[in-house]
């Protein structure tokens, strides 16, 4: 699922092709984001909510105990417990912190990269809980205007509403696997969300089936009501690790793995 990127205060959604994959073509739009190989414009939320003694570590930037000063951040899960508070299905209450910037990141980076993205009233949902009072009534025209072209839904094989053809599932999931402070100021944060997306549709006769694709997102994050609000966005390509040997699954074993794994509401 693919955000869009920004250029000059516009932003350049990139959308879901048609064929054997299903990476977006580069679309113009005002600052709007839009799901990528599953389009973002990135709830089923995911990631882990993280167990330990609830206590960050200190020095380093979202480091763990193995972390040495000066080093990269480790492989390993770090961070302290997950808030209480949910916006809808969206978790609210994150820190006023760097870190509370990164979980915001990757839980907006889920919601945005959802089905109910796809979906008129809860697309309106996520985007009044995701994004800053200043820019959300901007995206809510935008994004309703990407969702509902009927162009677009046809080449990704939805229905007109945005629904599944009957007998097939959609499958849209944003799965991060990291994130980072790039800049962090108060009151204003940079926060990278490295992830994994699945976009496509299982099931017989499916002519988009679900593919997976790794992406970097980067948010620009302003700290508005005591909540961390999306304010810009960015997206690039990778890094994309190497593919192991393993045979694809069939779409119904693709289909009943959606239908029976759910997505965590947590990130970091």
């Amino acid at each position: 699922m693919s955000f869009g990127d920004e250029h000059d205060g516009q932003t350049r959604t990139r959308l879901p092709e048609t064929g054997t994959t299903t990476r977006p073509p580069a679309r113009s739009g005002r600052s709007l984001f839009a799901v990528v190989g599953v389009v973002i414009l990135l709830v089923a939320a995911i990631a882990l909510a993280n167990r330990g003694d609830g206590t960050p570590e200190s020095g380093t930037r979202g480091a763990g105990p193995d972390a040495q000063a000066g080093s990269a951040a480790p492989t390993s899960a770090t961070g302290v417990r997950p808030v209480t508070g949910k916006n809808g299905t969206i978790p609210t209450g994150f820190a006023h912190d760097e870190q509370g910037a990164q979980s915001a990141a990757a839980n907006y980076a889920v919601a945005l990269g959802s089905v109910d993205m796809f979906a008129s009233a809860s697309r309106g949902e996520i985007i009044h809980a995701v994004y800053a009072p200043d820019v959300a009534a901007a995206q809510q025209g935008e994004l309703d205007k990407v969702y509902s072209d009927k162009g677009f839904l046809s080449r990704i094989g939805l229905n007109d509403d945005g629904s599944a053809p009957t007998g097939q599932t959609f499958i849209s999931r944003v799965l991060p696997a990291g994130s980072k402070v790039e800049n962090y100021s108060g009151d204003r944060a940079t926060v990278a969300v490295w992830y994994s997306s699945l976009f496509g549709l299982a099931g017989d006769g499916s002519k988009s089936p679900v593919t997976e694709a790794w992406y970097t997102s980067t948010y620009e994050l302003r700290w508005v009501g005591g909540e961390w609000k999306v304010t810009g966005f960015s997206q690039k390509d990778g890094p994309v690790p190497v593919g192991r040997d393993q045979t694809a699954s069939t779409a119904e074993e693709m289909a009943d793995a959606v239908g029976t794994f759910g997505g965590f509401t947590y990130a970091r």
